[in-house]
């Protein structure tokens, strides 16, 4: 009896060594792909391969986990997996070591007995400090020579009644995160059940038949074989072999540490060897073990086997789906081909390219007026017209003034000359305070007219930069700053000219054509009673009329008109000249002096939506390229 018990003890070891040898060569590559994809992010596109394991609260579904992973998980009554818990187990010789990683950390450890409390602490960040659970994965990496290789994912067991501290909906809470996982066709449902229950009514594999109806992914693990009643055994033996209810993946059944183990501080390895010992001397289940359906190391085995033969199945599917979205994504891309490239080194003559463009919009918008909505100088134009009115409607009042004062020049206005001579000083006086008054419409003006074209300079800044808000900013800027100093310029010259314009001056060349030009009156008959006082002396009019006086209105505004002329076209020109002409090459010229020494990342910054969406594909195409070049290497 002894010598078959080594003999079985050494066709074990045996078997064990041909397996860890297979699994180094052939299995290890496909876990650590999907590992590899799911890290990637893949799994936001499609559905990966993996194992869910589930259970009712208390089935052994944390033993099971303990055994086959080697290193205590969080226990209790009530919901202990608060949170999907990714646990990925590595075969490697050295050192144990861990790493746990949830949300934005990630921690390295070395001691086993740390797992269950950095657990617990991951899921009161994810799913707060009360009973509450969380969609939150979080994923714990154990490397370890005692292990498979093997990826589970441990989800809350189902519970219906919620306890205190816990929402109404607790259990169908539960009940959709479990579903979120078993229903995906890659997934293998892991589907833990008590030996001392009814199996038919059993919670967690009632829901697995509910989206598997067939049993194709869905292996049923029995936990808790020493806890059935005497004389059940017959009926728990038909469960194994299949013979309640059918399942193609099948059933196993293991014995774990259960809490008065625990208690009596007996080891993971310890339990193992327990686990063997009970099935080898068990009356009824001794012959599952030569049929590989007793212990958790034949549970390892298996779930590594099904969950490499499952990614097998998977992958022709899996990179149909990878080239599928990939097309898709690119095809979304090709709608933002605008915009800088991606390539960083491609940055900087992008940039140039993006400043040349602008700054050729802004010559031709300088030089034509072609704009987006009307062309500028449509804008300006009614503008340079109401000066020109304003102008002409001030040769009115000017002759009006004039006309006054010569009238009541003798009374208000004739100083030491003698009859018949008039004072020039006078007229002089009447046209600088006609022309001083200019000088506010000037302004008005003016503003108007940087108004016009700092708006449309605007204009094509906005249209040149909408996706890149910095350097928007920083041209919009350069705009405002130029139209000042401008402006400032062009009131300096304004004030200067009005000044001119007080000198009263013009080429007699130029007022000889305009009084050839004109019809002056000629001059009237001195025997009008109208012209002498009631004395008999010459009144105002009599002494206009015998100095020529009664010509000075016309006179006047025939020089006045020579002025309107200047003021009227110089304006305009000084604003065209200024405020866009010069203002324009300001502007292209400060723009190419921007791309030295540029931070290009920053002004190129897409802040807009159409930015984001555009980030957001190109970092989904590489997600996608990078898992597609995995499963081909992987074939």
């Amino acid at each position: 009896m002894d010598g078959d018990l080594e003999g079985s003890k050494k066709h074990s070891s045996e078997r064990d060594v041909t397996f860890q040898s297979h699994l180094q060569n052939e299995v290890r590559p496909f876990i650590e792909l999907i590992d590899s994809l799911r890290v990637l992010g893949i799994d936001k596109d499609l559905n990966l391969p993996s194992i869910a394991v589930v259970g009712d609260q208390s089935s052994g579904k944390s033993s099971v986990l303990e055994a086959i992973s080697g290193v205590a998980l969080p226990r209790g009554s009530g919901i202990v997996t608060r949170c999907p818990l990714e646990l990925k187990l590595r075969k490697k010789q050295g050192q144990w070591e861990g790493k746990i990683s949830y949300k934005d950390h990630s921690e390295t450890f070395y001691d086993p007995s740390q797992v269950e409390s950095l657990v617990r602490r991951a899921q009161d960040v994810l799913a707060g400090n009360g009973v509450g659970i969380c969609h939150e994965l979080i994923s714990l990496e154990i490397s370890s020579s005692e292990v498979c290789d093997l990826t589970l994912i441990d989800l809350p067991g189902i519970t219906r009644v919620p306890v205190k501290g816990q929402p109404d909906d607790i259990g169908d809470q539960i009940r959709s995160l479990i579903l979120k996982y078993i229903t995906k066709d890659e997934t293998i449902n892991l589907v833990v059940v008590p030996c001392n229950v009814d199996i038919a009514t059993t919670e967690a594999l009632r829901m697995a038949q509910e989206v598997d109806p067939h049993g194709s992914r869905t292996l049923a693990i029995l936990t808790k074989p020493d806890l059935i009643d005497r004389g059940a055994e017959g009926d728990v033996l038909k469960i194994v072999q299949g013979k309640v209810i059918p399942l193609s993946k099948g059933y196993i059944i293991v014995r774990c540490r259960g809490q008065q183990d625990i208690n009596d501080k007996i080891s993971l390895s310890e339990a193992m060897q327990i686990e063997k010992d009970f099935f080898r001397k068990h009356r009824c289940f001794s012959s599952l073990l030569d049929e590989d359906k007793a212990t958790t190391e034949c549970l390892a085995r298996k779930l590594t086997v099904d969950l490499v033969a499952h990614i097998k199945k998977s992958l022709p599917h899996l990179t149909d789906q990878v080239q599928s979205i990939l097309s898709q994504v690119q095809a979304e891309l090709k709608k933002y081909q605008e915009g800088p490239p991606i390539d960083h080194n491609m940055m900087g003559p992008y940039l140039s390219q993006v400043i040349n463009e602008f700054s050729d919009n802004i010559h031709e918008l300088a030089r034509s007026g072609d704009s987006q909505h009307k062309n500028l100088y449509a804008l300006l134009r009614p503008v340079f017209k109401q000066w020109d009115g304003y102008l002409r409607s001030s040769q009115i009042s000017f002759k009006e003034a004039v006309d006054r004062m010569i009238y009541k020049y003798d009374d208000l206005h004739r100083g030491r000359e003698l009859l018949t001579f008039s004072d020039y000083s006078s007229l002089e006086s009447l046209v600088k305070h006609q022309v001083k008054a200019l000088e506010e419409p000037a302004m008005e003006t003016l503003k108007i007219i940087r108004e016009i074209i700092q708006d449309e300079f605007k204009n094509v800044c906005e249209k040149s930069f909408d996706n890149y808000p910095h350097l928007r900013y920083i041209v919009m800027t350069m705009i405002d700053d130029i139209q000042s100093k401008q402006e400032a310029q062009v009131e300096t010259r304004i004030k200067e000219f009005i000044r001119m314009e007080q000198l009263v001056f013009t080429q007699d060349s130029i007022l000889q054509q305009k009084l050839s030009n004109s019809k002056l009156s000629s001059q009237e008959d001195l025997n009008d009673e109208a012209f002498y006082d009631d004395d008999g002396i010459f009144s105002s009019s009599g002494c206009a009329a015998l100095d020529s006086r009664k010509l000075i209105p016309e006179k006047t505004v025939l020089y006045y008109e020579i002025a309107y002329q200047r003021l009227s076209d110089y304006l305009p020109m000084l604003l065209q000249l200024f405020m866009l002409k010069d203002a324009a090459k300001m502007l292209r010229d400060q723009m190419m002096d921007l791309r030295n020494g540029a931070d290009v990342m920053k002004l190129l910054s897409e802040g807009s939506e159409k930015g984001r969406k555009k980030a957001e594909l190109f970092q989904h195409l590489q997600r996608l390229k990078e898992a597609q070049s995995r499963i081909c290497s992987t074939f």
